[in-house]
């Protein structure tokens, strides 16, 4: 029998969560099955994973920024594939070497691993009128009709503009949390700067070998003991260890400062002819020739996947999982399904109407206050309300309407859990450290997710009469 000509050639870059989503839902395609696509991807690490492969912080940036205690901060009936489970009797809030496992299981039950080329970098992509062009680090040059970035978001550091931040950064008197794996001696006093979950993870923990923990934060009400404080926005880090908060607040005799501070988008393949990191003052989404990322946002993009501007056709290139504040595995798959459609048939995507959504959002963002372009840019990708659960609820029909997605619907119950995660979290910590934890999922899960969802509602019910 013959074998098909392929007719397109896809490209993945990245083997991290999302990369693995794309790559299975385009292996599994009516297209790929029939042999006339093909699907390559390219992870520079030696396995698969992104953030949860662990390694020592010895490159510069880490290629990772895993600390020894991270957990996920989502339960995991909520952040799986759908397609894919965890293992029954999983810790709702998994560890990192649990998610690594589940990740690796999910490329071995799909046959994932031959479609990817580990330890190879691309050094560069740029798209030439027809093809990307992908150069890789064993020096070859290939020819792919699509290009899906999924290369993640959480290795470049993201340094706050504090003023005398970098003399501290100099002097080894402070760290990214990228360079953090686990509490030690820093010294009497400590400052966390960074009020998301790692900045939470981290002054917990180093509370437990310092004197003094002060953990900064925008707009945290100052409260706690001498042993650990919370404080404002940092203002300023003089160089002889004293610190200015907002509010006047100043602390004396600080020896060390860890900056969780989060981190920014890198595209290093891509030249700055083709996406910027500074764009001129913007006024209007739809008037820029080319795409640009200022810091953690690529703008604009059509469904947040599909550039709206470059050189390259809209339905050649997606860019995978920047929103904030999701359940990115599960964004991830949606994703891939709507590619699916868009790769296979451009004129699904109506650019003009993308174009209008992408003004409106700009305009809807400055009337709630975004003030100043950069603050608008910086707010794009966070969704707040119900904006999450339309987002994936629109991905999903769409990709459906052409049969190339199940058409999934968030369900009630993954509302109400994400809007109780801190309660959840909390609740869950404790059992941990009473050693009780296994008795609420042992067993759990070994016929459907619905196990779950009542051991959850059970749960939550059990950590509110406990808060």
């Amino acid at each position: 029998m013959q074998v098909p000509r392929p007719t397109k050639r896809i490209c993945v870059i990245g083997a991290g969560p999302s990369g693995l989503a794309a790559l299975k839902v385009l292996s599994e395609s009516t297209y790929c099955r029939s042999g006339t696509w093909t699907v390559t991807t390219f992870e520079a690490r030696e396995d698969v994973g992104g953030i949860w492969l662990p390694t020592l912080p010895t490159n510069d940036p880490p290629l990772t920024p895993l600390y020894d205690s991270l957990t996920t901060n989502l339960p995991h009936p909520m952040m799986v594939f759908t397609s894919f489970p965890f293992p029954h009797s999983t810790p709702l809030f998994p560890s990192a070497d649990t998610v690594l496992a589940y990740l690796k299981s999910y490329v071995h039950h799909f046959h994932l691993s031959p479609l990817i080329r580990f330890n190879t970098t691309v050094i560069s992509a740029k798209w030439n009128d027809t093809y990307w062009v992908i150069n890789i680090s064993t020096g070859e040059s290939l020819l792919f009709d699509h290009l899906v970035v999924a290369n993640g978001r959480f290795r470049l550091p993201r340094i706050p503009k504090i003023p005398g931040v970098e003399n501290w950064l100099s002097t080894g008197r402070a760290i990214h949390s990228a360079w953090y794996r686990r509490p030690g001696n820093f010294g009497r006093k400590v400052l966390v700067i960074g009020g998301g979950f790692s900045g939470n993870d981290i002054s917990t923990e180093v509370a437990s070998h310092a004197t003094t923990v002060i953990h900064s934060a925008s707009g945290a009400v100052p409260a706690g003991d001498e042993h650990f404080k919370r404080v404002g926005k940092t203002l300023h880090l003089y160089d002889d260890g004293r610190v200015l908060f907002e509010g006047g607040m100043v602390e004396d005799n600080v020896d060390y400062c860890i900056l969780a501070t989060g981190f920014q988008l890198h595209f290093p393949f891509f030249g700055s002819d083709f996406i910027c990191a500074r764009p001129p003052i913007p006024t209007n989404p739809s008037f820029h020739p080319k795409l640009y990322y200022p810091r953690n946002h690529v703008f604009p993009l059509a469904k947040f996947l599909f550039p709206l501007q470059s050189h390259c056709p809209t339905s050649s290139l997606a860019f995978m999982v920047l929103p904030v504040k999701v359940a990115p595995l599960p964004l991830a798959e949606a994703q891939a399904y709507a590619i699916v459609r868009v790769f296979a048939d451009p004129c699904s995507l109506n650019h003009q109407e993308e174009t209008d959504r992408a003004c409106e959002r700009w305009k809807k963002l400055a009337e709630e206050g975004a003030s100043t372009p950069d603050e608008l840019l910086e707010r794009w990708f966070t969704f707040v309300g119900t904006e999450r659960w339309d987002y994936l609820d629109e991905l999903s029909a769409f990709a459906a309407e052409s049969g190339d997605g199940p058409g999934l619907k968030v369900r009630e119950w993954e509302k109400t859990m994400y809007s109780e995660l801190l309660v959840l979290k909390e609740a869950w910590r404790e059992l941990e450290r009473r050693n009780e934890a296994h008795e609420w999922v042992d067993g759990v899960g070994k016929h459907d997710v619905e196990e779950w969802v009542d051991m959850m509602e059970r749960f939550l019910k059990y950590a509110k009469n406990k808060s």
